[in-house]
């Protein structure tokens, strides 16, 4: 604000939060039935937006077969005693950026 006695003026600042990029990609991974399956990539900052990873075309959330964990800027998803029907893509998306293994 600007005042000068008899007249006034606002403005105010808005900040976005800067898009975050995949900095490090998922790598594929062979593992055994009944193992689990380890995914992880990298965002070049934390972020307060929507990060998703899929099967296929199937969102993926935490639950009892599927651990999702965020860490700083390392996301990672789990895939807990994998059966062949878990064979297929992984893809993790943020924003505008996907990667996929």
């Amino acid at each position: 604000t600007c005042d000068t006695g008899d007249q006034q003026t606002t403005a105010a600042v808005r900040l976005k939060e800067p898009a975050a990029t995949i900095v490090e990609r998922l790598k594929d991974v062979t593992t055994y039935e009944g193992e689990d399956a380890v995914f992880e990539c990298r965002l070049s900052q934390e972020t307060a937006q929507d990060a998703q990873w899929f099967l296929g075309d199937v969102p993926l959330q935490s639950n009892e077969m599927n651990e999702i964990r965020v860490q700083g800027t390392r996301h990672s998803l789990i895939l807990r005693k994998v059966t062949l029907e878990d064979c297929g893509s992984i893809t993790f998306r943020v924003g505008q950026h996907s990667s996929a293994a």
